[in-house]
This record gives C-alpha cells, sequence and structure tokens, in this order.
C-alpha cells in the first residue's frame, strides 16, 4: 500500500506544481520586463506615449477649472451642451441655413418652465423636475419661433458635435413625424426603461410637425403616466399614442457606462458622431487631462472634419504581421498578429456597465475582453495633432526605419478591403 500512496502523492504534488506556475505564468510574474517571445519593433523610446487600455482609476478626479487665455469665449462655442437637466432647454434648429455667431455674444434668452404642481408625480426614486423637462419641447414651440425645422434635446452633461447634428437630421423629411435618437449602451437600463426609448442624455430630436401634434395632447398624456422615472420614458409614451416609432441613429450616444471610453470610441460605428453623454463620470477622452482640456483637445480634430471624427480604419503591416485600427481624430492601436476586422471592430470592455460590474452580458451589443498578457496588448497612440457611410481605409507606407511606422488614412480605392 506505501508504493500506491507515494504515487497518489507525487501525482497530486505534480499537479499543484504545474497548476502554480501555470498560475504565475499567466499573471506575467515568470516574464521579465524584455518580454521575451514579444515582438517589440515598436519604438520603446516613445514608451510615454501609450496607455495600458485597462489601467483606469476607479477614483475620478473632477479639476474642471482649467483656465484659458484669451479667446476661451469663442473656442467653447464649439463644446455645445444642449440643457436638459435643470432648467429644461432645448435647441431649436433650421438645418438648411448656417449659424452666423460674433465674438463675446450673449448666450441665448433663458426662460423658466411652466407650473407642474397640477401633474401627478408618484415615483420614488425620480423628481418631480422630470415633468418640467417633459414639457419643455411644447413649451418651446408656443414661443412662435420661426423657420424652425428640428427641436433637439439633451442634458446639461452632454456633448453635441452640432454639425454631425445637422448631418443626420438632413437624412430626414422635416416636414413628416420624426423622433430621432437612441436607445442606452446598458441592457438593463433599456429593459427597465424601453428599448424603443430615446435617451434624453444622448439626445433626441423631434421634427416641428410632431411638435405641433404632441403640445396638442401631451399634458393630458403625461396625466395618464404618473409612475414613469424621468422625462425621456415620458416623451416615449406620448410617441407612443401619437403611434410615432424611435427612428434610431446610433451616434447618439447615453453612455450608461463607469471608467474608459476607449474601447467604445476607438471602434465606434460607421456612422457620424452625434453626442456624448456623462462626461462627469467616465474618465478624460485623452489621458493626463483634464475633462475640459481633453474636450478642447477632441474638438481640435472635430473643427478639422467633424464627419471623420471617431470613425474606425483597420489596416495590416504584412511584414511584421501588425494589426493597427485607426479611430480618426483620436487613437491609434497596434496589436500584434493578424486580428481580422471583425474582431477589431468589436469595443473592448475597458468600462464597467452602470452598475460598476465588469459584466459582459450587460450591454446591448457585443464586446471582447481587454487583453493582459504583454504579448497581446495594444500599443496605444492619442492623437497629438491633426494635419461616407464607408469608413475609410489605412495603408502602411513604407519607411527606412524600423522604428518609424507611417500609416496612410483616406477614402478606399475600388475594391479594396480591410485584409491581408
Amino acid at each position: 500500500m506505501r508504493p500506491l500512496i507515494g504515487f497518489k502523492t507525487l501525482l497530486t504534488s505534480s499537479f499543484l506544481m504545474i497548476s502554480m506556475l501555470y498560475i504565475l505564468y499567466s499573471s506575467n510574474l515568470l516574464l521579465t520586463n524584455d518580454h521575451h517571445g514579444c515582438s517589440l519593433s515598436l519604438d520603446l523610446s516613445s514608451e510615454d506615449n501609450l496607455a495600458a487600455v485597462n489601467n483606469f482609476s476607479s477614483t475620478l478626479r473632477l479639476n474642471e477649472d482649467d483656465k484659458g487665455g484669451e479667446g476661451d469665449e469663442e473656442s467653447l462655442k464649439t463644446i455645445v451642451s444642449l440643457p436638459r437637466g435643470h432648467n429644461g432647454s432645448t435647441l431649436s434648429s433650421n438645418t438648411s441655413s448656417s449659424v452666423r455667431t460674433r465674438r463675446n455674444e450673449p448666450l441665448p434668452e433663458i426662460r423658466i418652465s411652466g407650473d407642474t404642481s397640477k401633474f401627478k408625480y408618484t415615483n420614488r426614486q425620480g423628481q418631480r423636475a422630470a415633468l418640467r423637462i417633459s414639457r419643455v419641447v411644447s413649451e418651446t414651440l408656443r414661443l412662435g419661433m420661426k423657420d424652425v425645422r428640428w427641436f433637439v434635446m439633451g442634458d446639461d452633461d452632454t456633448v453635441f458635435i452640432v454639425d454631425n447634428v445637422v448631418r443626420i437630421l438632413s437624412k430626414y423629411d422635416h416636414r413628416q413625424f420624426y423622433y430621432v435618437g437612441s436607445s442606452s449602451e446598458s441592457h438593463v437600463q433599456n429593459i427597465y426603461f424601453s428599448y424603443a426609448m430615446a435617451y434624453g442624455g444622448g439626445g433626441f430630436a423631434i421634427s416641428y410637425p410632431l411638435a405641433e401634434e404632441l403640445a396638442k395632447m401631451q399634458d393630458k398624456c403625461i396625466q395618464r403616466y404618473p409612475g414613469l422615472y424621468g422625462s425621456d420614458d415620458r416623451m416615449q409614451a406620448c410617441m407612443a399614442e401619437l403611434g410615432v416609432p424611435l427612428t434610431k441613429e446610433p451616434g447618439f450616444h447615453q453612455y450608461d457606462v463607469y471608467g474608459d471610453l476607449l474601447g467604445l470610441l476607438g471602434a465606434h460605428p460607421v456612422t457620424p458622431l452625434v453626442s456624448i453623454h456623462h462626461l462627469d463620470v467616465v474618465e478624460p477622452v485623452f489621458p493626463r487631462m483634464t475633462r475640459v482640456r481633453a474636450l478642447r483637445h477632441l474638438f481640435e480634430s472635430v473643427q478639422h472634419d467633424s464627419a471623420s471624427i471617431m470613425q474606425q480604419s483597420i489596416c495590416y503591416d504584412k511584414r511584421r504581421s501588425w494589426s493597427i485600427s485607426v479611430s480618426w481624430g483620436y487613437v491609434v492601436q497596434v496589436v500584434r498578429g493578424v486580428i481580422s476586422p471583425r474582431e477589431l471592430e468589436m469595443p473592448t470592455r475597458t468600462f464597467l456597465n452602470w452598475y460598476r460590474r465588469a459584466d459582459y452580458t450587460a450591454y446591448a451589443f457585443n464586446t471582447r475582453p481587454v487583453m493582459k498578457h504583454p504579448c497581446q496588448k495594444p500599443f496605444i497612440y492619442y492623437m497629438n495633432s491633426v494635419r461616407s457611410p464607408r469608413r475609410d481605409c489605412c495603408r502602411i507606407l513604407p519607411s527606412r526605419k524600423s522604428s518609424v511606422l507611417y500609416i496612410w488614412v483616406g477614402n478606399c480605392r475600388k475594391g479594396e478591403i480591410s485584409g491581408t
């Protein structure tokens, strides 16, 4: 019996030792700083420009007191926030003509929304302000402004790229009934509220004729839904009574997430970026910057080409066996090996869901995990300066130095595809 016990003990010890070695290797504890087995032809002298995608902090900094120089008022006009929060303002726009602005011109007229004390509100988790906010479109319509085609509504922590708002809405006939927006990234939020609802944080647009019909029936409509939480679900309830479905545009982003937006913005769908919400919750879009400075940096790219901002291009360096993903005006990611476009266009989970959990089933879209192994991590280069339904193509240009990589991004040639 003793030899048998000794054999079992030896077998058990060997198994435990192999398991420990595997765990240590997987956690990179046995790997040296030289990353043996990885091809590191990249110029590591620029390592300061690299950011690890899985190193976002759970403690958010609120240093928003950037002090700009002369002329900041004019530059801030490109960072557009359309409040739906405290004062319930909306933007009414005529998308057929350009808007002229003057230096140091005053803000739009501020008005106080009407009294809503006669309306019932029974939701214990929400606030009665939702009643006021839901009626803002109707109240703005009654101001009698001329040449209005659309009413656009958003939160006070939402940034709109106005050129892209106009670009999206110009696809639709403003003389018809249109309710344009998008749902949440959170599957649970969409179940709780509705997949048919346009989220106010991401922003939504209502055509003028639809706003006229809404104004006629909205007060009676919202009386029938005292238990709803917010203004956007009340708006969707009235849209349902009017028989107008949501026209989804994926460029409106509610962003019910925490953490780093790199995974989402680095794999943006092929559509103009219209809005970004919850910027006070997520990390700054560019690392080592305050939120305000990061937005100003982003809008440098927006001013060059608003239609292309965040549009993803995929290309390959066949000689080095690298896969390259370019999110125009934002980031370049270089990955060792040949990764298919099907996988690269899928967002990496650099973020947590709205309940602060790393649950990949919590999203209303496909995601992929963040790679932790040093041979699989992407090298990340954020844009420093900026010199169609189909995304642009990118090509690797020849270079005399092994440490320099030239990437060309532009219109695709006839028959060109993202392949190796």
